[in-house]
């Protein structure tokens, strides 16, 4: 794939302040002293002002997208963080907190947001080739991609473990710790994402390996009482849990949504070598945040 340059729009603005009637003096120097009292509590009481984005000539990457008057973004659906309407009756063909966070960036650019078209095998090699600006299709922080692209984290991905509450031998375990003991049998799925970290996580708790059954889970095991537990990631395990009653999971705070358990940073990826790109895409993710939270969770909440 041939490489082009990396390398300009600017839009500015101004607001009109309209002027008063002149009053008399007592009023208006009582306005005066006021109107310096609400300034300065605003003042402090503003958070501070979004990072403007680099000026022409700061960055390459931002020239480009201006002048082309588009932000390229990589798209290949990934719930919670991006999904695709197939069936047209959204506004938007897709949505999520990865779909959020790239539409403000176009915003901040004044540029038009174009859909991009990936798949698992080119998300990231279109990168380098300069097909898009960003993939936002979620993407895990591994050692192996920072190798080639530069991350803009804004979630994550984590792992619980669940059983039945009924159950007496996890009615006394507090944590995840507590289920790493003889007397306890995980189950997990044999050649599961899950396996090796299970292996290593519960080196004293019995393990018992099955075949997948096509679930997000080895529910089977622990509904015939031939597992105490068994993990799953914690998006599924909200729409699991609404469907099964009678199920407890570790750790339980937050509904397992705040576990770090088997952990991995999820955010979009650039090509490397764009610090100036980077550190603003970086800023605005950051004041985003508490939305892009609330978003992921709306659609886990939703998921069937």
């Amino acid at each position: 794939m041939q490489h082009t340059n990396k390398g300009s729009r600017t839009a500015t603005g101004g607001a009109i302040i309209h002027g008063a009637a002149r009053r008399p003096r007592t009023i208006r120097t009582a306005a005066h002293a006021l109107s310096a009292c609400l300034l300065a509590a605003c003042a402090l009481a503003a958070p501070a002002s979004a990072q403007q984005a680099p000026a022409a000539g700061q960055s390459p990457r931002i020239d480009a997208i201006r002048k082309a008057g588009e932000l390229r973004v990589g798209v290949l659906q990934n719930a919670p963080w991006l999904i695709q309407d197939v069936s047209g009756k959204s506004a938007e063909a897709w949505s999520g907190p990865a779909w959020l966070l790239a539409k403000e960036y176009a915003r901040q650019l004044g540029v038009t947001l174009t859909a991009v078209p990936v798949s698992h095998e080119t998300k990231v090699p279109v990168l380098a080739a300069n097909q898009v600006d960003m993939t936002i299709s979620p993407l895990a922080e591994t050692p192996e991609r920072l190798k080639v692209v530069d991350f803009v984290l804004y979630s994550s991905t984590s792992v619980c473990l669940f059983g039945l509450a009924a159950n007496p031998k996890l009615a006394a375990a507090k944590s995840v710790d507590d289920l790493n003991q003889p007397g306890i049998t995980i189950a997990y799925f044999t050649g599961g994402a899950e396996e090796a970290w299970v292996k290593q996580r519960f080196p004293k708790a019995r393990l018992r390996a099955v075949a997948n059954s096509g679930a997000t889970a080895p529910i089977e095991e622990i509904m015939a009482k031939r597992a105490d537990a068994a993990p799953i990631n914690r998006v599924p395990w909200v729409g699991l849990n609404r469907k099964v009653r009678g199920l407890t999971v570790f750790p339980a705070e937050a509904n397992c949504q705040q576990s770090t358990e088997k952990a991995s940073p999820v955010g979009l990826a650039i090509d490397k070598n764009q610090p100036e790109f980077l550190a603003w895409l970086r800023q605005v993710a950051g004041q985003m945040k508490p939305r892009l939270d609330a978003d992921e969770m709306r659609i886990i909440e939703q998921s069937p």
